[in-house]
């Protein structure tokens, strides 16, 4: 065995690839990324600044996924596995640093580390790669020519002034999110195939899984740090309470059956790779955007429960959890049979929709609308579970015939 053989680990696609303490080191930049993500839209809440933050965690998980991808193939207890992440942390520390100035006079700076991250990466695998499995070498130079296309668009948006460079960025993010969905297609080399995403599907689930707890522990930490520093009376204590909880209902919705599930359904399917290209690579974003949205709901609620609601306020409130039954919807019909959606996130999605049109005509408190839309992510919960372990099989089996989520 070559020694570059010997960066890859040796799993098929149905072999086991654990998670390594450096990959849980390497989140550690992550969690810095989506308190800056958090932050950015708390200080800009508004269409421009929804949108740029939107695209800063486009980017953000872009670069997060792909590493994800390429640590499945390697061995990251090989020594210079590990210097690559490490190089890539560094990365990645400077790209979450910038994220508060991205629309400003740090452009340059997160466009530099994005593409360097990107491309650097992949010229790596290309690297590893050849002579020792010449597929993926041809995967990763695919992949490289569609970085290379949009790198104009990053530079020139970094040059840009910051009302055009939204427009240029998301251009670039446009390409860069193609890619996968049409295979890459490349002068010479042509298109990519499904069985040259040869991954470890309990790797890739469980990774994914680990970002979302990132993302719901900045949530959660959220939630603690903003009730520390406010009055420790019965209305912020009823407050704290509810956004802890809702916070919790996200957590059931994702993990109580659909972690699970596609977990066991990418492991044991011949089709792992374009299950985690459809399931994690591209329906996670809808899921981690609500929950980044979702904690800074949480924030404004702390801080003002009275009052009258803002459009800001509703929109948080109401925004990320939708985002994220929206996402779970897609990731549950991914690595499911269903034909549809599951019934109960569409009811829940109904109903939050309901409680921000009620909230807003109705003139509501701001702790009104978060209790309101904390019931609606506990029934769409009770509801799933309820469908999932059989429980409306004897109190409600009509229920059965629209959502049948085992």
């Amino acid at each position: 065995m070559t020694a570059k053989a010997k960066l890859f680990r040796d799993h098929g696609g149905h072999g086991h690839a654990p998670v390594t303490n450096i990959e849980l080191f390497f989140d550690l930049v992550f969690v810095f990324a989506i308190t800056q993500l958090s932050h950015t839209l708390l200080h800009h809440l508004g269409w421009l600044g929804a949108l740029q933050t939107l695209l800063l965690l486009f980017a953000v998980w872009w670069v997060w996924i792909y590493t994800t991808w390429v640590a499945n193939w390697l061995d990251p207890e090989r020594a210079n596995v590990r210097l690559m992440l490490i190089v890539l942390m560094l990365g990645g520390l400077v790209l979450s640093s910038s994220i508060p100035g991205a629309f400003g006079k740090n452009g340059w700076l997160f466009a530099a580390a994005y593409c360097s991250m990107q491309i650097g990466r992949s010229l790596y695998m290309v690297w590893v790669s050849w002579g020792v499995h010449p597929a993926r070498a041809r995967s990763f130079l695919r992949i490289t020519f569609w970085l290379l296309l949009s790198l104009p668009l990053w530079v020139a948006g970094a040059c840009a002034a910051p009302e055009q460079r939204l427009l240029f960025w998301g251009a670039a993010l446009l390409i860069d999110y193609s890619g996968p969905a049409l295979f890459y297609p490349t002068p010479i080399l042509g298109r990519s195939q499904a069985g040259d995403w040869d991954i470890s599907g309990a790797h890739m689930a469980e990774r994914c899984a680990l970002f979302i707890i990132i993302a719901l522990g900045e949530g959660v930490l959220i939630t603690g740090a903003t009730f520390a520093e406010l009055p420790q009376d019965r209305l912020h204590w009823f407050t704290f309470a509810i956004c802890f909880l809702g916070s919790a209902a996200l957590w059931w919705l994702y993990f109580d059956s659909g972690a699970k599930r596609g977990s066991e359904r990418i492991e044991a399917s011949d089709q792992a790779g374009l299950i985690a290209r459809n399931a994690y690579t591209y329906w996670h974003i809808a899921i981690v955007a609500g929950l980044v949205v979702s904690a800074v709901a949480d924030e404004m609620l702390l801080m003002h429960p009275q009052g009258h609601i803002e459009p800001g306020l509703l929109a948080v409130s109401v925004g990320g959890p939708l985002l994220f039954l929206i996402g779970n919807m897609g990731f549950k019909k991914a690595t499911n049979d269903r034909r549809l959606p599951p019934f109960s996130h569409m009811i829940g999605s109904a109903l939050l929709l309901a409680a921000g049109a009620a909230a807003w005509f109705g003139h509501w408190q701001p702790i009104a609308l978060g209790l309101a839309t904390f019931a609606a992510l506990v029934f769409t919960a009770v509801w799933e579970w309820g469908s999932y372990h059989g429980g409306w099989q004897r109190w409600a089996p009509w229920i059965e015939r629209f959502d049948r989520s085992k």
